[in-house]
């Protein structure tokens, strides 16, 4: 079933909002999302953008390169749709652990230092 480009770009504008939490217009949702995606993407994304301004007018419509932007299209909402939020929130939580835990052993390994230094131990 052959879906209209702005169907598709409404597509990718609720899967950034579902996915990314990224809500508003697609320029928007880009910019907030953009160091968590990858550069082609987000490329792609900006080309979408683009042309949503120039699809409302009639004559400059006729200007847009339709298999491009369905390309375009089709490469954001397949990232957008392999994203695992369960393992990004699972990632989250670890990094968070992780660094705790790195700075708890810090703190050990210093407080060994300034007792072995003043002869405490």
């Amino acid at each position: 079933m052959a879906q209209s480009i702005a169907e598709q770009i409404a597509e990718v504008q609720e899967l950034f909002k579902s996915r990314e939490h990224a809500s508003g217009d697609l320029v928007a949702a880009l910019k907030k999302a953009r160091r968590r995606l990858p550069r082609r993407i987000f490329n792609q994304g900006m080309v979408l953008a683009q042309a949503i301004p120039l699809m409302d007018h009639p004559k400059l419509r006729l200007t847009l390169d339709e298999p491009a932007l369905r390309k375009a299209a089709r490469e954001v909402i397949t990232h957008l749709k392999s994203i695992d939020l369960a393992d990004r929130r699972k990632g989250r939580v670890l990094d968070v652990l992780s660094s705790m835990a790195f700075s708890l052993l810090v703190v050990f390994a210093l407080l060994i230092v300034v007792l072995r230094w003043r002869g405490l131990i």
